[in-house]
């Protein structure tokens, strides 16, 4: 009996020894590591740029590309990239218009729009008004118009409809008169009295501010003022915004015909005539360029 005891007392004393042999980690763990099938971390990715639509548009430097340059980022918002071709010319950017050169162009107004597709075969049309330009008389060699003197050489726009223009401001002043009823179709043979002989010398506008030194007094377009310098605050006299000039010469944005209603071009109309561009120019161009929107 006392056998079977020490027998029994051995085995539950091998067991103590086994067990403290064992592992303390906690029930479930190893040694080796744990896999996951979930797929290793990383940064998260940027959503890529949609890629931005071009949009060409020609226009005269001043006030014309300026305005455009703020249109920029208002046009990337809507997906465009706005570029733009400056030319100091009113020839080129209907010509490139035509052709395909550029979407769309910023530079005219109407009468002159169609006085170029009736003498140039092109199929241009308007599709917004947005600005007009004061036309202003400005001093050369005489500071006062009460002072021009006999035989005084007035300079003024050389194409057809920017010279009526221009001579009904000369008349608007009493300087000289025009046929009656002739309106925005006056040239020089349409002057009927000349009290004070003045000269009119016929130029192409973009060379009106450079001669100043050179002529009494001459009539310049507003965009071609701005870019010389010239504040229409200085004018010796400018349109009234409520003459037929100011109704009539209305800046406009131009296509080819077919294009009016490229979605790109539809944009910057909206862009153009939004609350952002309209205190822009009233900012910058103090008077001198008036919103039509």
């Amino acid at each position: 009996m006392k056998k079977i005891l020490s027998l029994i007392l051995a085995a539950v004393l091998l067991t103590f020894a086994f067990a403290s042999c064992g592992t303390n980690e906690p029930a479930g763990t190893t040694d080796t590591p744990v896999t996951s099938d979930a797929p290793a971390s990383t940064e998260a990715t940027a959503p890529a740029t949609p890629e931005l639509k071009t949009l060409k548009v020609a226009a005269t430097s001043a006030p014309h590309a300026e305005i455009l340059e703020q249109c920029k980022p208002l046009m990337a918002e809507k997906g465009y990239d706005l570029q733009i071709t400056v030319v100091d010319d009113y020839v080129i950017p209907n010509t490139a218009t035509e052709d395909g050169e550029v979407d769309a162009n910023y530079f005219q107004h109407t009468p002159y729009l169609d006085e170029f597709n009736a003498s140039r075969g092109t199929h241009l049309v308007s599709v917004a008004a947005i600005h007009y330009e004061p036309f202003g008389i400005y001093a050369g060699t005489v500071k006062a118009l009460a002072d021009l003197p006999d035989g005084a050489k007035v300079a003024v726009p050389n194409d057809a409809t920017n010279e009526a223009r221009a001579l009904q401001l000369l008349a608007a002043q009493g300087l000289i008169t025009l046929t009656d009823g002739v309106g925005l179709n006056a040239t020089k043979i349409d002057i009927t009295s000349n009290p004070k002989n003045l000269e009119i010398v016929e130029m192409e506008a973009a060379l009106l501010p450079t001669v100043l030194d050179d002529v009494a007094i001459a009539v310049i377009n507003g965009n071609y003022a701005i870019a010389n310098g010239l504040s229409v605050k200085d004018a010796l006299a400018v349109e009234s915004n409520e003459s037929e000039a100011a109704q009539t010469f209305a800046n406009i944005v131009v296509v080819k015909e077919g294009n009016e209603q490229n979605e790109g071009v539809l944009a910057l109309i909206d862009v153009l005539k939004s609350d952002t561009i309209k205190n822009f120019i009233n900012e910058k161009y103090d008077g001198a360029v008036v919103p039509m929107f």
